[in-house]
């Protein structure tokens, strides 16, 4: 049966406390996930001191910060739930953090055109999942080519557009099949493992039936909010675990139906297989059935 990876993003709802780190983590498991997700950044390392200076806003997303202590026992807990586990970096040294902890490195949409920091990511040899809001066709074969060439030797590219919340009508999914084809005819010699998966915003169960039944993503990252208080919620453009939970439920008992490719009666319509028409007399049952027949 084909597997889904489901990624729980938690971003910044988690209000910096490591309580609620956890219940995200629980809630992730108990929804159906495969994986959670947290982010490291500091702030005067994410905005530029000019930003700064004039922005009270981005001033105050110092309070979304996700403390470094905390990092090694939300990693565990992850993987004592049978959880991958892993963190977006936003600066370089952030790499170097997360290494021993995390299963897989994400980069962010926004990280798309920082080179430095996707070889930097690629050359620790770790799985690379990476997103691609608001870039162009050769913006992605650019970073692509960049990661080819270096230890990473398993890389997701993630379809995704960045506005939060993302209208049905912009998520484009059309755009997963020009990712694979992108990835069929490049220079890949080492023949790295690249597979296509999606990142949603738009808080849509049938975006998401859509991006999996039919376009064959087999990895797919959203935002969880436990409650509605997160830091991120009134934006629009993150699940509660009531919502996902379904979504992941219906899409694991679709891909139970898939079955085999064979073509033979199943166990459960076997005790009906001589209750057909008998090619004689195009009665019911067959003329072995009505012998032993007692009513």
């Amino acid at each position: 049966m084909q597997k889904i990876d489901f990624i729980a993003e938690v971003s910044s709802n988690h209000n910096r406390d490591i309580n609620r780190m956890k219940e995200f983590i629980y809630a992730s498991k108990e929804v159906g996930c495969t994986g959670v997700k947290f982010q490291l950044f500091k702030i005067d390392e994410l905005f530029s001191p000019e930003i700064l200076a004039k922005s009270e806003t981005h001033r105050k997303r110092k309070e979304w910060e996700l403390p470094i202590k905390y990092i090694p026992e939300l990693a565990d807990l992850s993987h004592s739930l049978g959880l991958s586990f892993s963190c977006t970096p936003f600066y370089l040294e952030a790499v170097d953090i997360l290494e021993p902890y995390i299963d897989f490195y994400k980069i962010a949409s926004y990280e798309l055109l920082w080179i430095d920091l996707f070889e930097k990511c690629g050359n620790t040899g770790k799985p690379i999942v990476f997103s691609t809001g608001m870039a162009t066709f050769d913006e992605v074969e650019t970073t692509l080519n960049c990661l080819i060439a270096t230890e990473a030797k398993d890389i997701t590219v993630l379809h995704c557009n960045s506005a939060y919340p993302t209208p049905i009508k912009d998520a484009n999914l059309g755009g997963i099949n020009v990712l694979k084809k992108m990835i069929e005819t490049m220079d890949n010699q080492n023949q790295i493992e690249i597979k296509v998966g999606y990142s949603d915003h738009t808080v849509s169960p049938a975006v998401l039936y859509r991006a999996i039944h039919k376009y064959n993503v087999n990895f797919v990252e959203f935002h969880l909010d436990l409650d509605g208080k997160g830091e991120e919620y009134e934006a629009g453009h993150c699940w509660l675990p009531d919502q996902i939970s379904e979504v992941i439920a219906n899409v694991n008992s679709g891909l139970e139906a898939d079955g085999q490719e064979i073509f033979e009666p199943s166990i459960s319509e076997l005790p009906d297989r001589g209750w057909r028409a008998d090619p004689a007399d195009g009665l019911r049952p067959l003329l072995k059935i009505r012998e032993s027949f007692n009513g």
